[in-house]
């Protein structure tokens, strides 16, 4: 029992132990005056402001506003995604009226439509929304339409068989046999979420982790603008790992996400 313990515990931290020691070389490099603080601040001094922002409110207040833009986005994207992605995977006509239309689309940088969309909306929170909202719908609609598209042919058959129709049918076949396929774009798309929200704050904000960061830059606060870096870093691991708990909950009946158990 303790043996099988310390397993999951070592497992649990291995991915841990690289970036451990990258930071303890980094602060060793930074001590010995390799690293100027100009250039790359130590750790120490990266977490130090990290207690000084975060004792005045200021890097929870960032935070909360960055993540409240990201989400927003994301559900806005993501939706209308998710709703092409059913369309043209289940209608065939429709997706010869939008599909290539999307695709044209889809190979336009969406950060290069940033003056266009200035000139449109302002530098207020919908030029932020509109930014994120488009980065994050090509991953889910592509995803989305290929996971409906590939669905097994023999569950579709057994479910015609059984008789289901409409709303039935979808939820208990379409929708289970695509799932795999959608959660994989969400994946890609919370990537590309907060990489476009850095963009976007860093040009037209007056709060968020985005704007902390640039007002640091001005002032030469070097050490906050590496606290900006490391603190989406975190939020961009934090929502990739909700999003594989989602995979480990919503898919145990997948092949892929069962624990095999050896018996001892």
């Amino acid at each position: 029992m303790m043996g099988r313990w310390l397993d999951r515990r070592g497992a649990a931290l291995l991915p841990w132990l690289l970036p451990a020691a990258l930071l303890i070389l980094w602060e060793a490099f930074s001590l010995a005056g390799v690293l100027g603080s100009q250039v790359l601040p130590a750790p120490s001094a990266v977490l130090t402001a990290a207690w000084q922002l975060g004792s005045s409110g200021q890097l929870l207040r960032h935070v909360v506003i960055s993540t409240e833009r990201a989400l927003a986005g994301l559900l806005v994207g993501g939706s209308i995604g998710l709703a092409f992605g059913f369309l043209n995977g289940l209608s065939p006509a429709a997706a010869r009226v939008t599909d290539t239309t999307l695709q044209m689309l889809r190979n336009v940088p969406h950060l290069a439509l940033i003056p266009l969309v200035i000139l449109w909306f302002g530098i207020d929170e919908s030029a932020k929304l509109f930014l994120v909202a488009l980065g994050v719908f090509f991953p889910i609609y592509l995803n989305t339409y290929h996971g409906v598209r590939t669905v097994d042919n023999d569950l579709v058959e057994m479910g015609r068989a059984y008789g289901l129709n409409g709303w039935e049918f979808f939820r208990q076949v379409i929708l289970p046999g695509a799932f795999p396929s959608i959660l994989v774009g969400l994946r890609y798309a919370l990537g590309l979420m907060w990489l476009t929200l850095i963009v976007a704050e860093t040009i037209s904000s007056s709060s968020g982790i985005g704007y902390m960061t640039m007002n640091a830059r001005e002032f030469l606060q070097t050490d906050v603008v590496v606290l900006g870096i490391v603190i989406y870093a975190m939020l961009g691991k934090l929502a990739d790992s909700a999003t594989r708990w989602l995979e480990r909950r919503c898919l145990s009946w997948h092949p892929s996400f069962q624990v095999v158990r050896v018996a001892t």
